[in-house]
């Protein structure tokens, strides 16, 4: 943690990267005698990787179990809507939109919105029901595994007690209207996205739909800055790949290659960047092109091209659109009743403790309530 209390921009836990080498040994182990295979079981233990953190006690660390669960079944029903586009595009906006609704209400939400969602937007990328099944059930796999390796570690200290439900008033000043707002803008990106790859008959239709879907989030800052990171580190992890595979590793090389991705993608977990992409990006493509390196080229256009339009996307609903339209009205909480909940005179800076100028209100103040919006962001869709 930086002295500002802030994580740093790139940051590194040994513990979370010695669980990152326990849960890349099967994939060691299988690569020297099948590297198809081997890859894939690297590929199975990706969720368990990314997971924010290790939970403290030790049933806690059954919920990732429940993660590869979860990303399985979303996987698979993205395959299943694939096999439909006319009815996979509006599905894909429903569910958004019903996902951005429940976010603020619980932690299945939350999973629902940050992980659910965008796998079943990678599902879509699945040419048949089987390959989906496979691979679900090879993470659903991975995520056992890496749940009884966590077992290893030491219990630590329990997760902090969750902040109470707020009250009627304060929770009449966030209505759902706004929840349902965003869902809109998300369903509409992710489903134009869907819609291209449909249209354009890309071989991995759900690429750029959970681009967009994981980089759009409701506060602006945080659009350009996960577009942003996820760009650079699919063009990194690519471009990484690509040549790695051009070179003809022996397969020991590829096996060590393969064990450092993931435990970069869980050492790097502390990281206040979103640098998870490039670690994915390059295990998924050199899986990809290993077999045939004279596909690196197409295979890295695609992946990058189709990220680029979901980026694209996401800026465009995330950032551009609220610009246009402006701050949304509070439906049923009319200024006065706004002041009255801060306890703030007529005229008073919407800022608590800081008084209004006529430019405005100061920069502290402003400095403040965009801090305000950006936790609330950051709770409104942090994975447990």
């Amino acid at each position: 943690m930086s002295t500002s209390g802030r994580p740093p921009a790139i940051g590194w836990n040994w513990s979370l990267a010695l669980l990152g080498a326990v849960s890349a040994l099967p994939a060691l182990v299988v690569i020297p005698f099948d590297t198809t295979k081997g890859l894939a079981l690297a590929i199975g233990v990706l969720p368990a990787a990314a997971a924010s953190g290790l939970p403290g006690t030790r049933r806690a660390r059954v919920s990732t179990i429940v993660l590869g669960v979860l990303i399985g079944t979303s996987m698979v029903i993205g395959a299943v809507l694939a096999q439909l586009p006319w009815i996979a595009v509006p599905a894909v906006f429903a569910l958004s939109v019903g996902a951005a609704y429940f976010a603020p209400r619980g932690r299945l939400g939350r999973l629902g919105l940050g992980l659910c969602l965008p796998m079943v937007g990678i599902g879509l990328s699945f040419g048949s029901l089987g390959e989906a099944l496979g691979l679900g059930l090879l993470m659903t796999t991975g995520c056992v595994y890496a749940c009884l390796a966590s077992l290893l570690w030491p219990v630590g200290s329990p997760a902090p007690a969750p902040r109470p439900a707020p009250t009627p008033d304060r929770a009449a000043a966030r209505p759902a209207t706004r929840s349902i707002e965003y869902g809109i803008r998300l369903g509409a990106a992710a489903a134009i996205a869907a819609a291209i790859g449909f249209l354009l008959h890309l071989e991995h239709v759900g690429w750029a739909c959970a681009a967009v879907l994981l980089v759009m989030r409701p506060a602006p800052e945080m659009v350009r800055s996960r577009g942003f990171d996820r760009t650079l580190c699919v063009l990194i992890g690519a471009s990484l790949a690509c040549l790695f595979a051009l070179a003809a590793p022996p397969p020991a090389a590829i096996a060590a290659t393969v064990a450092l991705a993931i435990i970069g993608l869980a050492g790097s977990k502390p990281s206040r960047r979103y640098v998870t992409p490039l670690f994915t990006t390059f295990l998924v493509i050199l899986m990809m092109v290993l077999g045939d390196p004279s596909d690196a080229e197409h295979r890295f256009l695609e992946r990058f091209g189709e990220t680029v339009l979901g980026v694209a996307l996401a800026v465009v609903f995330g950032v551009l659109i609220p610009r246009l339209r402006g701050p949304i009205a509070e439906p049923g909480v009319p200024a006065e009743a706004g002041r009255r909940l801060t306890g703030q005179p007529p005229g008073h800076a919407s800022c608590q403790g800081m008084p209004a100028t006529r430019a405005g209100p100061s920069r502290t103040c402003q400095s403040s309530n965009s801090s305000s919006r950006n936790d609330r962001a950051l709770r409104f869709l942090l994975l447990p």
